[in-house]
């Protein structure tokens, strides 16, 4: 089982950025895609972005040409950059590592929050 520890979320005002980061430890085979998910309050957990071994992302359209989510293989971290965050941006936002299996594991979560 892959272990995922998130940080980089907070607290930020409408229009600014937050960075978030989350470190796969743990694994026995290669994690071959990496991303972020969240869920607000009352709804169902969402796609943010993805990110392959080989660094195509794939983002959800609520978030495009705002987020950008990158990787860094030789430290098993996946970033995502959150830029102009919206009040709608605001909720728990987790990790998730797929493993060569496609077995799927995920972060214990970090709080993102945007005032108005």
């Amino acid at each position: 089982q892959v272990q995922l520890v998130e940080s980089g979320g907070g607290l930020v005002q409408a229009g600014g950025s937050l960075r978030l980061s989350c470190a796969a430890s743990g694994s026995r085979l290669p994690i071959i895609t990496m991303g972020w998910y969240r869920q607000a309050p009352g709804k169902q957990r969402e796609l943010v972005a993805t990110i392959t071994g080989g660094g195509s992302p794939n983002y959800a359209d609520s978030v495009k040409g705002r987020f950008t989510i990158s990787r860094d293989n030789a430290k098993n971290t996946v970033y995502l950059q959150m830029n102009s965050l919206k009040p709608e941006d605001t909720a728990v936002y987790y990790c998730n590592a797929a493993d060569a299996r496609y077995r799927s594991s995920w972060g214990q979560g970090t709080q993102v929050t945007v005032s108005s």
